[in-house]
């Protein structure tokens, strides 16, 4: 019997597979009950080009005084703050890692910022 992260886990593996063929950067998410985190990492996997989280003291102030970041509106704008920093660091292509996270909710408005920003995927 496999544990909800083993599942996501095990759904998010096949998509890891893919992307490494394509030799792009990904965009990959991580989702927990108070936070959202986005990171672009090389196309090679060797190291992590951008990240944004609602875990930051700059994001958090921005959220407001309760700084809450499981919510639709702090994935959208850690989705802008994402797209913002990766075309700093010169990448306007990356691939959608959802890491096995459903394609909805807090995901889904990570993804449509990021590309809003910018970002092609």
């Amino acid at each position: 019997m496999l544990t909800k992260k083993q599942q996501r886990l095990r759904r998010s593996r096949q998509t890891r597979i893919r992307i490494a063929t394509q030799g792009v950067a990904r965009l990959t998410v991580n989702r927990t009950n108070l936070h959202i985190y986005a990171s672009v990492i090389s196309g090679d996997g060797a190291k992590v080009l951008a990240s944004a989280s609602t875990a930051e003291a700059g994001v958090r102030s921005e959220l407001g005084a309760s700084g809450k970041g499981g919510n639709v509106a702090a994935a959208q704008a850690i989705g802008k703050r994402i797209a913002e920093k990766a075309k700093a660091a010169g990448i306007e292509k990356v691939a959608f890692d959802r890491a096995g996270f459903a394609y909805h909710g807090r995901v889904k408005a990570l993804a449509d910022a990021a590309r809003e920003a910018g970002l092609q995927f």
